[in-house]
């Protein structure tokens, strides 16, 4: 069984495609959104199989939601009424791109091309490894400060912490909120790049100042953003030896 996500601002369009794909009997309907951001949160809720996603939309955009996916990255099939985007679409490592109004035979290719494909799941069993080492894990995060989104690139990101029930992304100036809890993130991130030093705080490594060892084993980092955060004694050794080879 495929479960899809619909993702688009307008109703009248999730419902052609809720109607087209009721010809398909292995697809099932596991969720809908209608912009950005509840996409996003849709998808580390309901871990689809594929999403089916319109690009302009309020707040972020689908090619700002497909830039932020991690593993295991679901199927995405673009459908928009816009032509100009399928570039930028396929270079996000879109399935397929197709163009309303939605017609019968597109979406039936499309789909084909999806169980012709190894399932989000499968992916990350069997790739989860040379994902990291290939490349593959998340250059950009979709964030959210107020009603503004940000899609912040790995580069800006200083850290992720999780306090009051909220995951955190700092820059070196500014402070964002995400949906994915922080265990989530650890799964995603690229490991040469980023280190958990404790429950609640997950550092890029680029973005340590200094650090300082505690005579019980512990520690703590200065981060760019000037913050100062406690290093779990487990974690304590782990950094330093990342740091290192950074």
């Amino acid at each position: 069984m495929i479960r899809a996500l619909l993702v688009d601002d307008e109703q009248p369009a999730r419902e052609r495609l809720r109607q087209l794909l009721a010809a398909h009997p292995d697809v099932e309907i596991a969720g809908e959104a209608e912009d950005g951001m509840q996409a996003a949160e849709r998808i580390a809720e309901i871990a689809p199989d594929v999403v089916f996603l319109d690009i302009q939309m309020p707040g972020a955009s689908g090619l700002d939601v497909a830039a932020s996916l991690g593993q295991p990255r679901p199927f995405v099939i673009f459908c928009t009424a816009f032509d100009q985007y399928a570039v930028d679409a396929f270079e996000l490592s879109a399935t397929d791109y197709l163009l309303k109004p939605v017609n019968r035979a597109r979406l039936a290719a499309a789909l084909d091309r999806v169980r012709h494909k190894p399932s989000p799941r499968e992916q990350e069993r069997g790739l989860a490894a040379s994902t990291r080492r290939e490349g593959l894990a998340p250059t950009r995060f979709l964030a959210r400060r107020g009603a503004r989104f940000r899609v912040v690139p790995r580069a800006d990101v200083v850290a992720f912490t999780f306090d009051e029930g909220v995951t955190r992304l700092l820059t070196a100036t500014e402070q964002f909120s995400m949906q994915p809890t922080l265990a989530a993130l650890a799964r995603r991130l690229d490991a040469a790049h980023f280190c958990q030093i404790s429950r609640t705080v997950i550092v890029h490594l680029d973005g340590v100042r200094e650090a300082r060892p505690f005579p019980d084993g512990t520690g703590e980092v200065l981060l760019a953003n000037g913050q100062t955060v406690v290093v779990a004694r487990r974690r304590w050794k782990m950094l330093m030896e990342r740091l290192e080879q950074a």
